[in-house]
Parts: C-alpha cells; sequence; structure tokens
C-alpha cells in the first residue's frame, strides 16, 4: 500500500478530488490535519470524502450574497450570528461540511459568544450558503446536518431548499423571509455587482429593500 501524506496533497483552483471509503476517524483526522487556516474546502457524506480549491469567481460571489443576506437582515432588525466556513460535523449521520457562509438567526441568541461548536449539544445554523460553479454541493451532507434552510447559487440563479422530513426540497420563497422575493433580489444585485462594482450594488439593494418594506 502507498501513502501519501496531505502535505503533497496539491488541487488546483477550481477542482477538486474525491476519496471512497474513508472512516469517519480518518475524516476527523485529515480536517485536523488540514486545519483552519487553509484556502481547501472538505465535504464528507457515509464515507465519500471531497477537498477542493475554489476559484476566485467562487469566493467573490460567496461574500456578495452574505453581504446582500446581512443588509436585509439589518433593514428587518432580525438578529443574527455568522460564522462563515466553519467545519459543521455529526457523527452519527457521518456528515461534514464546510458551508460558503452560514447563519444562526432563529437560534443567534444561543450562539452569542461561541468560539467553537459541537452539534451534539449546539444547534445546526439556521441558513447555510453554497455557491455552485465548478461542482454540485453535497446536499445528502447538509440533510446529515440538519440544516433547515440552504440557499444554492448556479449560473446566476439562487436556488432556496428547504428541510422537510429530512431532506431537501426546492422552494419559491425563504423561510426566514417569507413575504420578501429572496430569488429575485440575490440573482438581480449579485448581477448589479458584475456591472458596477460590488459596493453600488449593495447601496443599491439597501435601498431596493427599503423601497420594498415601504410598500407592505
Amino acid at each position: 500500500m502507498v501513502t501519501l501524506q496531505l502535505k503533497q496533497l496539491s488541487i488546483p483552483p477550481g477542482q477538486r478530488v474525491q476519496f471512497l471509503d474513508v472512516s469517519w476517524e480518518d475524516f476527523e483526522a485529515i480536517v485536523d490535519e488540514l486545519g483552519e487556516h487553509r484556502g481547501l474546502r472538505v465535504a464528507y457524506s457515509q464515507g465519500i470524502l471531497e477537498i477542493g480549491m475554489p476559484l476566485a469567481e467562487h469566493e467573490k460571489a460567496k461574500v456578495i450574497i452574505g453581504d446582500l443576506l446581512k443588509i436585509l437582515l439589518d433593514e428587518l432588525e432580525m438578529n443574527w450570528e455568522s460564522f462563515g466556513s466553519t467545519t459543521f460535523k455529526r457523527r452519527e449521520m457521518k456528515s461534514g461540511i464546510e458551508p460558503d457562509d452560514c447563519f444562526y438567526i432563529q437560534n443567534h441568541q444561543v450562539m452569542i459568544g461561541k468560539m467553537r461548536i459541537d452539534l451534539t449539544v449546539d444547534p445546526a445554523p439556521d441558513l447555510a450558503i453554497e455557491v455552485d460553479l465548478t461542482s454540485k454541493t453535497q446536499l445528502s451532507a447538509y440533510e446529515g446536518l440538519r440544516i433547515p434552510e440552504l440557499w444554492r447559487y448556479e449560473k446566476g440563479k439562487l436556488q432556496i431548499n428547504v428541510l422537510r422530513g429530512g431532506e431537501y426540497v426546492e422552494s419559491q420563497t425563504s423561510p426566514t423571509f417569507p413575504k420578501f422575493p429572496v430569488i429575485e433580489g440575490i440573482a438581480q444585485f449579485l448581477e448589479v455587482a458584475g456591472t458596477a462594482g460590488t459596493s453600488a450594488a449593495l447601496r443599491a439593494f439597501r435601498k431596493w429593500v427599503r423601497e420594498r418594506l415601504a410598500t407592505d
């Protein structure tokens, strides 16, 4: 058997490698060895481990979507705690994932001041964000973690997935923002960011949100 070290692993931006029959113990050891300060992203579900290196395009999109979400939360005067791309693991479901971004909204109060998360005692994030450019999000991993709402952005469109009966179903509205056209707004102002710049898009989005709230 040939054994290679993780430091020998080199993944070009936009590419992923997949490993089969990876035990939970090996997955945890790999996450520990990779450490938190790295560019690589990992996803694990039912013995399948993926390690990937995001493109700059991916990173830019996830930041803008996260900023748009924060503006919406702010304008609606909703409290939140963000944990970014924290590694979330649930051993009994054999699932582990690092979302592009994630938010505690309904459960924000219990997460204030938390520096480490243990899903055996802490709730899962209320909402997670994934940008799919070169690969598809592992829905099974998110289902295993029981994250209620997942936003997936791909090819200029936002898809909202809601957890029902342990599986995700596509929804045209966000349970977190039931009266707000999230799909329309996120896609529209991501497009604005690509032509007018990020700052202009964020300011325009805030104005758009306020105008819609004023008419309700």
